[in-house]
């Protein structure tokens, strides 16, 4: 019987937040640089409000915002990703700038990493190479199991899928099965694509919603499960049903 348990997080106000005047800076200019230079759009995702959403479904609103419907914009997302991913690859070295790590994440990644009974990847609207690039500034990628995993905006625009694909990606590189799939998300959106893509959801109130927020999001008999922060290592630990000390 599997014993494992996969746990994704979400990366954006459940792993870190932004921070100060260039809060997640380099990542809200790659969305700029490729409006520009697919539509000639001069324009900012700071329009519209994008909290929980994927980069497909944040480039789609912004330039309907500028006033490029999206049956125009659509057929163009592959171009516009690839203008987002090239321009953040430019930019690398910028890529930290206004981000930080929430309190608790550093310690809890570094306890589940030591585990051999936990495997550890992203869901993350985030584009795939951005949501990397954006661990590895913070100093957080050496935490995740290799090889890398997870579900991003990269592979869909609807959160639930992105869960369901993580999960597909980690029993393909590391088969036998897991015995609990438990997701880490600060949104509504979160929470409901736990439920849709078959995960526990675990809700955490570092981002900009409350506790009663977040319960309300969950449509489970079982309701997610919703934690002031990561700073409680033991009680995560119980929330996913392992052990202390099970390393």
């Amino acid at each position: 019987m599997a014993r494992r348990v996969l746990i994704t997080f979400d990366v954006d106000g459940t792993l870190m937040q932004s921070t100060g005047p260039r809060s997640n800076s380099l990542h809200r200019r790659a969305f700029s640089a490729a409006f520009l230079q697919v539509f000639g759009v001069e324009g900012s995702i700071d329009v519209i409000t994008h909290h929980g959403s994927t980069d497909p479904l944040i480039i789609l609103n912004t330039l309907e915002y500028y006033g490029i419907p999206q049956e125009t914009a659509a057929p163009k997302l592959p171009e516009l990703k690839a203008k987002m991913v090239e321009y953040a690859k430019q930019h690398s070295s910028e890529v930290g700038e206004g981000l930080e790590i929430l309190p608790g994440v550093l310690p809890l990644l570094d306890a589940l990493s030591r585990r051999n009974d936990v495997v550890i990847g992203l869901v993350t609207g985030n584009l795939e190479e951005i949501g990397w690039l954006k661990m590895e500034a913070l100093g957080i990628r050496q935490f995740f199991s290799v090889p890398n995993f997870g579900g991003f905006g990269s592979d869909d625009s609807n959160r639930g899928e992105l869960v369901k694909i993580a999960a597909c990606r980690a029993e393909q590189s590391f088969p036998g099965g897991f015995r609990l799939h438990a997701h880490v998300g600060d949104t509504p959106n979160d929470i409901q694509a736990a439920e849709y893509g078959g995960a526990v959801a675990i809700g955490v109130c570092t981002g900009i919603f409350s506790r009663e927020v977040l319960h309300e999001a969950s449509h489970k008999e079982k309701p997610a499960i919703i934690l002031e922060n990561l700073t409680n290592i033991q009680n995560f630990l119980s929330v996913c049903g392992l052990p202390e000390g099970d390393f």
